[in-house]
C-alpha cells in the first residue's frame, strides 16, 4: 500500500515538473509610460526564483524607478521608495539578504537586459530586491574598444565577437559584464525604457516626477511566448 501511495504522490510531481519545462514565467512590468514584458533566465536560478517570489508577493507594487541615467540604465526596487519624500535620497533599501552572483558569459548587458543591483561587496553578491534595466548606447569600434579596456580594469568578462556585434547594433553597457548578474531581459516594450531614461532628473539621478511600477507574473507556454514576442528559447538558453 505504501508503494502505491508513493507512486500516486510521485506522478503529480513529475507532471508538474514536465509542465514547467513547457512553460515560463512572463513578468509584466507596468508603468505610466506603458507595460514591459520580461523573461527571467533559467541559467540564473537563484535570481529567477527570488524575483518570482517578490513579484508574487506584490513587493514591487508602487515602488519607484528611483535612479535613471540616459544611455545607461533605469533602476528600481528600493522598498524605501514606496513612501519617499520628494527630496529623500534613495538606493539603500533592501530586504535583509543578498543573492550570490550568478555570472553566465552568454548573458550580457545588451539593451533591455534585466540585472541585479549591488553594493561594493567583494563577492559581488546581488541585492535581494533592487534591479536595473539597461538602456545603454550603440557603440562604434573606438568607443567599444574603450569599454573593453574598462572591462579589463574592472576584471569583468570580455564579450564574444557575436556580443560585440550586438553592442554595435542594438547597444548596451558592456563594461558591466562579469561584475553584475544579468538574470532576464525585456522581450517587449524597449521603447518604454527609452521613455523613462530621458525624463528630467535631479543631481542624485532621481526623476523629478515619480515613476511608479506594478508587476504581475504568469506561467505561459514557451511556444506562445516565442510566437508573440519572438523570444528564441533554444538559442538564448543553451550554453556552449
Amino acid at each position: 500500500m505504501r508503494k502505491i501511495l508513493f507512486l500516486l504522490f510521485l506522478i503529480p510531481t513529475l507532471s508538474m515538473a514536465q509542465n514547467r519545462k513547457k512553460k515560463d514565467y512572463l513578468v509584466s512590468l507596468n508603468t505610466t509610460y506603458g507595460t514591459m514584458r520580461l523573461v527571467l533566465y533559467d541559467q540564473t536560478p537563484q535570481h529567477k526564483e527570488n524575483f518570482i517570489k517578490l513579484v508574487n508577493q506584490k513587493f514591487y507594487d508602487s515602488l519607484l524607478f528611483h535612479r535613471i541615467i540616459p544611455l545607461f540604465m533605469i533602476q528600481g526596487g528600493d522598498p524605501n521608495s514606496r513612501k519617499a519624500q520628494a527630496d529623500q535620497p534613495l538606493g539603500n533599501g533592501d530586504v535583509g539578504y543578498t543573492i550570490p552572483a550568478e555570472f553566465v558569459p552568454s548573458l550580457f548587458h545588451k539593451k533591455g537586459a534585466l540585472a541585479a543591483a549591488r553594493d561594493g561587496n567583494p563577492a559581488k553578491a546581488s541585492s535581494g530586491c533592487q534591479f536595473y534595466i539597461v538602456q545603454g548606447r550603440v557603440w562604434d569600434d573606438a568607443g567599444l574598444q574603450k569599454q573593453l579596456e574598462r572591462i579589463q580594469t574592472m576584471k569583468g568578462h570580455m564579450p564574444t565577437d557575436e556580443q560585440k556585434q550586438v553592442y554595435k547594433t542594438l547597444g548596451g553597457a558592456p563594461h558591466l559584464d562579469g561584475n553584475y548578474t544579468v538574470f532576464g531581459e525585456v522581450v517587449d516594450g524597449l521603447a518604454i525604457v527609452d521613455s523613462i531614461a530621458k525624463q528630467p532628473r535631479n543631481e542624485m539621478d532621481r526623476p523629478n516626477q515619480s515613476i511608479r511600477m506594478t508587476m504581475t507574473g504568469e506561467w505561459i507556454k514557451k511556444k506562445k511566448i516565442t510566437k508573440q514576442y519572438h523570444y528564441p528559447y533554444v538559442v538564448a538558453r543553451t550554453e556552449k
